[in-house]
């Protein structure tokens, strides 16, 4: 039930699997990747795999979506009879995207858009227009909708470790993680998104399995006596690991809504390097 007529947008760091893109027919902003001798449309001319294995030989930068390309997402919109557009960006304090979205949105005028800045990242920003497209279904009108979101934005956690945070600092996402935390006595930092959307140490682990453990339960910790409640694992070229560490979640959250996992997208790899692995938490 789509009463309101309304179009969900997202941007192709929400790290939404293709099958629940197509089975709420959400529309994707694609983020840019772009190399010394070519820029790349994130998850369209280049996939995530690819971005990881070149990064021994060149980092890429990346830059938010095109403008002509957010136009022709709403001028598409548009055509397939929709007349209101959610978008759902990744956190403001890491992309500008949200920024990009907002002003062009204001343009349109046969479209009334909201653009809903998660201050969050891959899955745990997804997570927030996979529940918005839940919420369509059952017939949530268009204002309820918009209060609703925004009220609880606050309600996905990432929690997520890195192999180094060499990519973080050359592209520039490193936020408030301390940039000596990597090399010494094999100090792993977990890293989420704080209230401004910004990079933070949520903890310092001495070596990886022990990160990978107190990633775990601070996500449990943070559920914690929530009845209803979505969970998620991203990776970024670790599916081995990913798929340990999605079995001992469901051990422990075994009463999930909705469980999605997947990889990393390529522009978000770029800043996280292989090896990254995102445990996402959202409260319902």
């Amino acid at each position: 039930m789509n009463k309101e007529k309304i179009a969900i947008l997202v941007d192709s760091g929400s790290d939404i699997p293709k099958e629940i893109i197509e089975k709420y027919n959400m529309y994707v902003a694609p983020l840019n990747i772009i190399y010394k001798d070519r820029e790349y449309v994130d998850g369209v001319d280049i996939q995530s795999e690819e971005v990881y294995a070149r990064l021994k030989d060149e980092i890429p930068s990346t830059s938010l979506p095109s403008g002509s390309t957010i136009q022709a997402l709403f001028d598409e919109i548009k055509a397939s009879g929709y007349e209101k557009v959610l978008a759902v960006t990744i956190s403001s304090g890491l992309s500008g995207t949200y920024n990009i979205i907002r002003m062009l949105g204001k343009e349109q005028k046969d479209l009334e858009v909201f653009v809903l800045d998660t201050k969050n990242i891959t899955i745990g920003s997804g997570f927030n227009a996979i529940q918005a497209a839940e919420y369509i279904k059952e017939g949530m009108g268009w204002d309820t909708l918009i209060r609703t979101l925004s009220e609880n934005i606050d309600n996905s956690k990432v929690f997520f470790t890195v192999s180094t945070l060499e990519y973080l600092q050359k592209g520039g996402r490193i936020g408030l993680v301390a940039s000596v935390l990597g090399g010494r006595l094999n100090l792993k930092p977990i890293i989420s998104c704080n209230e401004d959307g910004i990079y933070y140490t949520a903890a310092k682990i001495i070596g990886e399995k022990r990160a990978f453990n107190r990633a775990l339960n601070m996500a449990v910790d943070y559920i914690g006596d929530t009845k209803k409640y979505n969970i998620g694992i991203v990776h970024a070229a670790a599916k081995d690991q990913a798929n340990k560490i999605k079995e001992e979640l469901i051990s422990k959250l075994p009463d999930y809504n909705i469980l999605v996992e997947g990889k990393v997208s390529g522009a978000l790899g770029v800043h996280t390097g292989p090896g990254a692995i995102g445990i996402v938490v959202q409260k319902l």
